[in-house]
């Protein structure tokens, strides 16, 4: 399941595409257009900026922009960068050690394919694609 940080921080990624261009955006304008806290989008900045995808300058005219084009920046890299894991299953999530069962575990070949289908999926759809999707939505509005 994905968490609040991780929606928030896909919100937040498409803000700033679709503002792509303008220079940096500052954090009070996006909390409040995106309504999130400050705070809470503090935290989820701290780890865009730390993953490369985010970055930031202080001070007067500061704020955040994309650190590369949206086209360039995949819902797998942000995802990845405010979700411990985006397996499906907890079992898939235990790296090497792998499940104790999962030597006689009969679903353990589905769940890795769901695992990859969901990486797969993350890792081709882009910001970009997302912030056009936005803006169409918006339009119909």
């Amino acid at each position: 399941m994905i968490s609040t940080r991780g929606r928030y921080a896909l919100r937040v990624m498409i803000e700033l595409a679709r503002r792509e261009g303008e220079g940096y955006v500052a954090l009070k304008d996006v909390a409040r257009r995106q309504d999130i806290s400050e705070k809470y989008l503090e935290a989820i900045m701290k780890k865009l900026v730390g993953e490369g995808l985010v970055s930031g300058v202080r001070g007067k005219g500061g704020g955040y922009r994309l650190a590369r084009p949206a086209r360039a920046c995949t819902v797998g890299e942000i995802l990845r960068a405010t979700e411990n894991t985006l397996t499906p299953v907890s079992c898939q999530g235990l790296g090497e050690a792998g499940c104790p069962r999962g030597e006689k575990c009969p679903t353990l070949p589905m769940w890795r394919e769901l695992n990859g289908l969901i990486q797969d999926y993350f890792d081709r759809t882009t910001l970009e694609y997302l912030a056009r999707q936005a803006e169409e939505l918006e339009g119909e509005g």
